[in-house]
C-alpha cells in the first residue's frame, strides 16, 4: 500500500529477484489485460482485489492500492472493506498474511498524507501486522547537496560532507515518521528503511526478516521464509533459531537424523527440501 511513485512494484520485483511486470488477475481468477492496468496504473488508481504474481516466484500473491494521494472516499472505503475482509477470512487462499505500507521519505514537504494519517486511524488491521517500508532513501542526497550549498560551502568541502548529512536527513526524516504514526489510533508494528531498491540485485532479506517477525504463528513464518527466495542464510537462520531448538527440548536430534532433517527441511524451498532429503537417504 502507498502513494503514487513510492516504490511499491519496484521492492516486489527485488522481493521476488525479477525486473519483470507482474502478471495480474481479477478476484475470479481471469488474466487482466496489460494494457488496460497500464492506462490506470499512470494514473495512480489499482484495484485492490486484483492479484499481482511473479513468474521468478508465483508463490507470492501481491495485491496493490490504489495511490492514495489519488484515491476517492469511495476507493479509500473499499480499500479498507477489502482488508478487515481478508484479514478475517477463515479461507486460507484469500487471506492477508502482512501489509507493507510505502512512504517515500524524499517528500519532506508532505511526510505524512492526510490518506495515510486516516488509514492508521481508521484501519484495524487485527492480527495483520502492517510494515511501514520507508522508500527513496538515496534520493535524499540532492536534498543534502541543496542544503550544503544554502550553506555556502565549496563544492570541495560540500563533497567531503554530503554523505553525513544525507544520513541525518535520512535519520531525521525516519524519526518524524515513526513519531506521527506511533501516536495512531492503530499504529504500525514495525519500520522497515530500504535503500538502493532501484539496484539489481538488491537485497530485501532485512525486510523479509521484520516482516516474519511480526507474524504471530510460526506456520505463517515458515510459509513466509520458505517461500522468500531472497536469502537461504534467513532460511537457515529460521530453522536453527526455530526448529532446532524445538527438537532439542523434544529430545530428538543427532540421534534421529531423518527425523530432524523432516523438521529442519520444512523452513525451507522446495528444491533444498530435495537436496536434504537425497542427502539424508544417501547416509
Amino acid at each position: 500500500m502507498g502513494r503514487a511513485n513510492a516504490g511499491k512494484t519496484t521492492i516486489l520485483q527485488r522481493v521476488c529477484n525479477t525486473t519483470d511486470q507482474p502478471e495480474i488477475f481479477d478476484a475470479e481468477g481471469r488474466m487482466v489485460d496489460a494494457a488496460v492496468v497500464e492506462g490506470t496504473h499512470m494514473r495512480g488508481h489499482h484495484n485492490i482485489e486484483n492479484e499481482l504474481i511473479f513468474g521468478s516466484n508465483s508463490r507470492f500473491v501481491f495485491h496493490d492500492s490504489c495511490g492514495f494521494e489519488a484515491g476517492s472516499e469511495t476507493q479509500f472505503q473499499k480499500m479498507k472493506e477489502f482488508v478487515i475482509q481478508h484479514a478475517t477470512t477463515p479461507n486460507l487462499q484469500q487471506r492477508i498474511h502482512a501489509i507493507w505500507f510505502c512512504i517515500p521519505l524524499n517528500e519532506s514537504h508532505r511526510m505524512v498524507t492526510a490518506a495515510e494519517s486516516k488509514f492508521f486511524e481508521e484501519c484495524d488491521t487485527g492480527h495483520v501486522p502492517v510494515i511501514v517500508v520507508l522508500t527513496k532513501a538515496d534520493a535524499l542526497e540532492l536534498d543534502a547537496w541543496e542544503e550544503l550549498m544554502d550553506r555556502e560551502l565549496s563544492e570541495d568541502e560540500a563533497l567531503q560532507e554530503v554523505a553525513k548529512v544525507e544520513r541525518e536527513m535520512c535519520d531525521r526524516h525516519f524519526r518524524k515518521v515513526k513519531e506521527w504514526l506511533q501516536a495512531s489510533r492503530f499504529p504500525p508494528h514495525d519500520f522497515q528503511l530500504l535503500k538502493g531498491m532501484d539496484d539489481e540485485g538488491a537485497d530485501c532479506t532485512a525486510l523479509i526478516e521484520c516482516t516474519a517477525n511480526a507474524l504471530n504463528e510460526e506456520s505463517l513464518q515458515k510459509l513466509l521464509i520458505s517461500t522468500q527466495q531472497s536469502s537461504l542464510g534467513l532460511c537457515i537462520e529460521y530453522a536453527i533459531m526455530k526448529a532446532l531448538r524445538k527438537c532439542m527440548e523434544y529430545g530428538f536430534g543427532f540421534q534421529e537424523p531423518t527425523k530432524l532433517g523432516a523438521v529442519l527441511s520444512t523452513w525451507f524451498p522446495y528444491a533444498v527440501c530435495e537436496f536434504i532429503r537425497i542427502m539424508l537417504n544417501a547416509c
